[in-house]
């Protein structure tokens, strides 16, 4: 006879700290196996309880319901470990830049602008580089805010710069789902059991970098070379005019 712990719906949801209609919801969606029936009696076991946690580990990464089930189905055919997997997700998920949001003073917000100049902060607002939250302001990218400060040094107004990040935008958004997508199929198809999968996308992330950043210096340097050639450089104003 066996000794493994039994479970009802409602020491499950003791167990498992979750609502019993929740088991229930997980049930109908094909997540959380069936109950053994005695009599009259829904009988649950320890493979439910650590089907449940798993579940709510997956859930606690943001997951849809329609991508947890593939996983839990992968998970039980022994196709994926779920340590393996949590690893891969979160080196997937580890930021690109140091770029973070932050909140500032308005002292502060001049200080980091190197201005207090008038009509800085209405500036700043309408180029959405900032956002005033009570007595605080928002900075949503340090980075973007730093150079478009030294572009209007420069004498390229804001409006300007933040209209060139968002065409950098457009293109950038399309450009990365079309190499994600590339490297996602050479990495199914290619990637033996032996390499590591979270190597990988470690070896990515500056080499990703590093070529966009060399790729884009050559095809700015191509496009300025040409404006040379073609004459382009005459629509620009003279300082002598």
């Amino acid at each position: 006879m066996s000794t493994l712990p039994t479970y009802s719906i409602d020491q499950l949801a003791e167990v498992s700290r979750l609502p019993s209609r929740t088991i229930r919801f997980y049930q109908s969606r094909g997540l959380l196996k069936s109950p053994e029936i005695r009599g009259r009696a829904a009988v649950y076991n320890e493979s439910h309880v650590e089907r449940l946690k798993r579940i709510a580990r997956l859930q606690d990464r943001g997951l849809r319901i329609e991508t947890i089930r593939g996983l839990i189905d992968n998970i039980d055919r022994g196709e994926l470990d779920v340590a393996e997997w949590l690893g891969i997700e979160q080196a997937m998920q580890k930021p690109w830049t140091n770029d973070q949001a932050r909140t500032v003073t308005e002292a502060a917000l001049y200080e980091l602008a190197g201005s207090d100049r008038p009509g800085l902060i209405a500036d700043l607002t309408r180029a959405r580089l900032i956002a005033r939250h009570g007595e605080v302001f928002l900075i949503e990218s340090p980075s973007l805010f730093d150079v478009a400060l030294k572009l209007e040094a420069a004498g390229v107004d804001l409006g300007t710069a933040v209209a060139a990040w968002a065409i950098l935008q457009k293109h950038m958004a399309a450009l990365t789902r079309e190499l994600v997508s590339h490297f996602m199929r050479k990495a199914a198809r290619d990637l033996t059991s032996s390499r590591d999968p979270v190597a990988l996308f470690e070896a990515l992330r500056p080499s990703g970098l590093e070529a966009v950043r060399v790729v884009f210096s050559r095809e700015v340097e191509g496009a300025l070379r040409k404006l040379v050639t073609t004459g382009g450089l005459r629509a620009l104003p003279s300082k002598k005019r």
